[in-house]
């Protein structure tokens, strides 16, 4: 079962074995997606958790997300007007279900038309200048004449100046906590602004409180939902950055607004400049790079599923192959399959196991490495 194309609609009953197997421990969107496709459904893959977890050197039990617990979640969720909507399915943002960790429930609130246009990203500095806030209105007014809508993380400054000017035409706040705990506060007025036209989008349960390490998390949805991101304004060490860092491991078209060199503001966004980003004045500058792109078919990079095998159960002389291969430094599992010797499947069942123990780390492209 390959989860990013599937095309069809969850059954409720479907619906809440998904939510029960994205929110159990160690189990995130990459390690659903590979339980998923190794064992065909997350109602299978619910019930193989606890003897993966076991044969990966877990110190207690699996901690598996109740039954009743997800019941209550979607629930909660509706009567707040959230849909969680799955990965394959008609609603989900064609963009985002590219990227290899895309959510496997993303909880939607607001408009969900708006999550089929054309999309740029606008993030930047928090404590942002006038002219930096300025331009943001300007730039998220005119790509939304154009069609497009705007995606940002309903932070202060840039965020929501990108927010503002594209109220009328959709726009898109990226949540890094749940829809019942919105981040910073005094942002949820603009929050059920967004609402009329464009929509909240949120990985995280409903009430949620969101994290430092959270927001990262949260920048890989927003440069996933986009065709490109427009960095406007950025320190050397900032969230923007890392955005801009995402976007470009998810193969999509970065652009930045030059500012003062004299302002520390700009040295993020001046450097990616000296990088190659495109430079941007105006709404042009970014339509004229997109429209050829948003003119080709998506590609979906999914992975190819293996046909289902709930049953295999690697020797521990092949566990112990594998795991001398890992260590701290992340690895590709091509890489693995074929200095081990051992199968794709057998390397990839043992990678589950360890991750269900919480002894793995995955990265981006495919990389691994031992916690």
């Amino acid at each position: 079962m390959d989860v990013s194309s599937t095309g069809v609609r969850l059954t409720d009953e479907q619906r809440i074995d998904w939510l029960r197997l994205i929110r159990s421990e160690n189990v995130g969107p990459r390690t659903f997606r590979a339980l998923i496709n190794h064992y065909g459904g997350a109602h299978e893959a619910l019930k193989a958790l606890p003897e993966l977890a076991r044969r990966g050197g877990a110190k207690g039990a699996a901690r598996i997300y109740p039954r009743d617990q997800a019941e209550r979640e979607i629930k909660s969720a509706r009567a707040l007007g959230v849909e969680l909507i799955a990965l394959g399915e008609p609603d989900y943002p064609h963009r985002l279900q590219m990227i290899d960790d895309a959510p496997p429930l993303l909880a939607v609130r607001g408009a969900h038309a708006v999550l089929a246009s054309p999309i740029v990203a606008l993030v930047g500095a928090r404590n942002a200048s006038a002219a930096g806030i300025k331009f943001a209105e300007r730039l998220a007014h005119d790509l939304g004449g154009e069609g497009f809508a705007i995606a940002s993380g309903l932070a202060r400054g840039i965020d929501a100046a990108a927010h503002r000017a594209s109220l009328a035409t959709g726009t898109i706040a990226v949540l890094a906590g749940g829809h019942d705990r919105i981040y910073p506060p005094e942002h949820a007025a603009l929050a059920e602004s967004i609402l009329a036209a464009g929509a909240l989008i949120s990985e995280m349960p409903l009430a949620y409180e969101p994290r430092a390490r959270d927001f990262p998390r949260r920048n890989r949805l927003i440069s996933g939902l986009a065709a490109g991101v427009v960095v406007i304004e950025a320190a050397q060490r900032s969230g923007s950055l890392i955005t801009a860092r995402l976007a470009l491991e998810q193969g999509r078209e970065v652009f930045a607004v030059p500012g003062s060199p004299l302002d520390p503001r700009c040295e993020g966004s001046n450097g990616l400049l000296k990088q190659g980003a495109t430079l941007v004045t105006e709404a042009a500058d970014v339509t004229a790079v997109l429209r050829p792109i948003l003119g080709q078919p998506l590609a979906l990079s999914a992975e190819e599923p293996e046909p289902p095998s709930p049953a295999l159960e690697p020797g521990a002389d092949e566990r112990a192959r594998i795991i001398a291969l890992l260590g701290p430094t992340p690895v590709s599992i091509d890489d693995l399959v074929r200095l081990s010797g051992l199968s794709p499947a057998v390397v990839r069942t043992v990678l589950l196991e360890l991750e269900l123990a919480g002894r793995l780390e995955r990265h981006g492209g495919g990389l691994v490495s031992l916690l």
